[in-house]
Order: C-alpha cells, then sequence, then structure tokens
C-alpha cells in the first residue's frame, strides 16, 4: 500500500491536525516525521478540543496507530504530561495505539536553557523560538553526542547518561553564557522515571512500517511546522531546526520513495506567522486584527503551543507556488475559509515588487523577501458567515470563485475546503 504525506505549505498553523483527522479514515498508522512540541495541532471533535503537540492526531481516531517518528525530538516529560491530558479526556493511550521510534532524539533541560540564554544573546535580533529546546537538540543531534529514545530501554543505564550530559552542558551555560547550571542528579532521577514509563512505547521505527507496507496497510506521513520553515527551503535564519518539507518524510521514518504517491498539502485561505521573520503580505493593522479575533474563541489565531497572537495577512500566491513546487502537491486542502467571510475585499499577492522590478518566484534571499512589496489582486468578499454551510455548491459564488482561482493559479486540484474547526465542517469538492 502506498504512503500519503502530509505538509504545511505556509509558515505553519495551517490546520494540518484537522486534516490529518479526516484523511484518517482512511489509513492504519500515522506517523509524524519532523520537529517536536514547538508544533500544536488543535482539533475539535464532538465539542471537544484536543491540542496535541508531540502525539499525531490520529490518536484519536480508534483503530489507527499513532508513530512519532526518528526525525522527531521530544521531550520524554512533556510527552507524559500530554498522554495524560488525553488520558483525562477519554482517550486511549497505551503501547499497541502509540509508538516512539527508537531513534529520535530527546530534549532535556540544558537545551532549553541554552535555547534561551542564545535568544537573550541576540538582544533585538531575536529569531523568535518556542523556548522548547528544539534547535539545540537537533544541534546535539547533528553533533553526534545526543541522547536518543532507545536509551530509555535501560532506565538506570539511561540516567547516567543523561546526568553526564547535563554536566557536560552546565560547563557551555556557565562559561559561554554566565548562566546558572542545573542539578543534574534532579534531572538524571527524573528522567529515569520518565524512561520506565516510556520505554514498552520504543518501536524501531523503519523496520516496523515496512512491515505494515509489505502487510498492505496504509500509512499517512505527517509533517509538523511547515515547507516555509524548513531549514533548507525556509526562511533561513527564521525557520524550524528539522526538514519540515516532504523530504523530511523520508528521513524521518526511514520507508523509500517508491511508497509515495501522493502529497496533500495545506494551506489557510490567507495567512499567519508566529516569531519573528519576513512575511511580505504581512496587516499589522485593522485588517489583520479582523482575520486573528480577539482570542476567545478556539479557532482564533492564537499559537496552539505559544498561546502567541499569530501575524495575519492576504494569501501570498508567490509562496504558496513556490511550496507546491518543493513538495510536488498532487492536491490542497483550503483551511479557515470562513475568516475571510469578514471582508467585503479579498487582496492576493500574485507577484512581488524587489528593488523596481517584478518577481514572480519565491527568493531565497532573505535581504531580497524583507524588501518585497506585494502585488495584489484584488477578488469580491462575501461578508458572510459560512460556518454553517454543510456543501460547497452552497458556499455564496464569491467564495466558489476564490476557491477556483486559488486552484487555476496554483495549478494543483483543491479537493478540501474547510469553513470551521469540526468535522462537519469540511466541504468536498
Amino acid at each position: 500500500m502506498p504512503v500519503t504525506v502530509l505538509v504545511g505549505t505556509q509558515w505553519g498553523d495551517e490546520g494540518k491536525g484537522k486534516v490529518t483527522d479526516w484523511l484518517a479514515d482512511d489509513v492504519a498508522v500515522i506517523a509524524r516525521y519532523n520537529g517536536g512540541n514547538n508544533a500544536g495541532h488543535t482539533l475539535n471533535v464532538d465539542d471537544v478540543t484536543y491540542k496535541l503537540h508531540f502525539i499525531p492526531s490520529g490518536v484519536l481516531r480508534d483503530g489507527v496507530i499513532s508513530v512519532m517518528g526518528g526525525g522527531m525530538v521530544i521531550h520524554p516529560l512533556s510527552l507524559l504530561a500530554e498522554m495524560q491530558t488525553l488520558r483525562d479526556q477519554g482517550v486511549e493511550i497505551t503501547p499497541e495505539r502509540l509508538k516512539l521510534a527508537s531513534n529520535a532524539h530527546l530534549i532535556t533541560p540544558a537545551h532549553q536553557a541554552i535555547e534561551a540564554a542564545k535568544e537573550a544573546a541576540r538582544g533585538s535580533n531575536k529569531i523568535g523560538t518556542t523556548g522548547k529546546g528544539i534547535g539545540p537538540t537537533y544541534a546535539s543531534k547533528v553533533s553526534r553526542d545526543g541522547l536518543r529514545a532507545v536509551s530509555m530501554r535501560d532506565p538506570k543505564q539511561f540516567a547516567e547518561l543523561v546526568k553526564a550530559f547535563i554536566t557536560e552542558q552546565n560547563t557551555i551555560l556557565q562559561m559561554a553564557y554566565n548562566a546558572q547550571p542545573l542539578d543534574a542528579d534532579a534531572i538524571a532521577s527524573e528522567y529515569e522515571a520518565a524512561a520506565t514509563e516510556l520505554a514498552p512505547y520504543l518501536v524501531d521505527v523503519s523496520p516496523y512500517l515496512n512491515a505494515e507496507l509489505r502487510d498492505n496497510k496504509s500509512i499517512l506521513a505527517e509533517g509538523g511546522q511547515a515547507t516555509l520553515l524548513d531549514i533548507d527551503f525556509g526562511n533561513y535564519p527564521y525557520v524550524t531546526s528539522s526538514n519540515a518539507a516532504v523530504g523530511g518524510a523520508l528521513t524521518g521514518l526511514g520507508v523509500g520513495p517508491t511508497h509515495f504517491d501522493r502529497v496533500v498539502g495545506v494551506a489557510k485561505a490567507y495567512c499567519t506567522r508566529v516569531g519573528a521573520g519576513p512575511f511580505p503580505t504581512e496587516q499589522d493593522n485593522e485588517i489583520g486584527a479582523t482575520m486573528r479575533g480577539d482570542g476567545s474563541k478556539p479557532w482564533d489565531d492564537y499559537g496552539t503551543t505559544t498561546g502567541r497572537p499569530r501575524r495575519c495577512g492576504w494569501l501570498d500566491m508567490v509562496a504558496l507556488r513556490y511550496a507546491a513546487e518543493v513538495n510536488g502537491l498532487t492536491e490542497l486542502a483550503l483551511m479557515k475559509l470562513d475568516i475571510l467571510g469578514r471582508f467585503d475585499e479579498i487582496q492576493v499577492a500574485v507577484a512581488y515588487e524587489i528593488n523596481g522590478e517584478r518577481v514572480e518566484s519565491f527568493p531565497m534571499d532573505i535581504t531580497a523577501l524583507e524588501n518585497a512589496t506585494p502585488i495584489y489582486e484584488s477578488f469580491a468578499g462575501w461578508n458572510q458567515d459560512i460556518m454553517d454551510v454543510s456543501d460547497f455548491s452552497a458556499l455564496p459564488q464569491e467564495a466558489q470563485d476564490y476557491v477556483a482561482w486559488i486552484e487555476d493559479n496554483l495549478g494543483v486540484r483543491i479537493p478540501l475546503v474547510s469553513v470551521g474547526p469540526g468535522r462537519d465542517q469540511t466541504l468536498l469538492r
């Protein structure tokens, strides 16, 4: 059976969790391939809101196995807390339903402390990280001195590894950043207890997933973060520390490319971004505030992980076309179309003006992107609530035309349009 890959096409927060939940009808395994709890998925099922950070959205589906892949970085204590929160909400969390790749790397308090110290040292040039220790954990992975989940199979030996690692990182904290050292013994004890609980969930992910494919099982590979935050193809340095684009599914799960036959992108009908970095279509004004909402509703644009208000702006087709090419999209899910029902007129960036020239390709040069002025095309809005619409053909004609224009301009079909957070607010075309 083939693998479907689900990727974010903007700066994250596109609504991948809801699309994962929709695609889960047809898969046996959902495997997340990158990132950590710097990403978050909010799902509304039967009027219950679930907030996921490490665990794939498939955990809310009976009969679907959720896998946290080797391309992820995991904070053991935070993962256990997330598992308990789900249990408190009535979700069954067992080693039969949830698995953790043995080659995933582990986040420690030292990684978090180093990230905080680095951000403070950057002053006004902060990247705007989530403070979860993601970047330093990937740095440990690449420098080959990190801690892998497989070590938790022997909790006592794992505790010694953790103690040695924290002791070593304390030297960096003190010498490089003049920061207070961490209590290595206390952290080692906490991580030993966590390892005892998590050891039954460990799996060697590549052999496991390939065995599932040989058994004719279908797999959904779920990405955290998004294409414009990809460490290689995003707006470097204002990016995440992993490969959020489609390539991350290969390295994060250990499944060969011949198994992949479908790449589903997810985009909002407008754009949002959290943290620093260029955002050509940003509306730092009343328009942006109207898009964002006041935070009183679960679907307002505030970060699932950080609670930070998201920067909001019009849809950027230059960036979306770039993401479609990078990922080889076969289709696109368009989310939060209902938000645009707040406007009489809608703008879409179709090109940039950079140094007096019209540019239709997405620039790798961060300075060029910072200096990009959007060239907009205007569309008639529909200025009405569409959250109760249950059929695409019942949408206002202006909304249907907007979706059709995006599809034609992108050259990628849009089979799914979302008009609200609930499962029943998903319209199929």
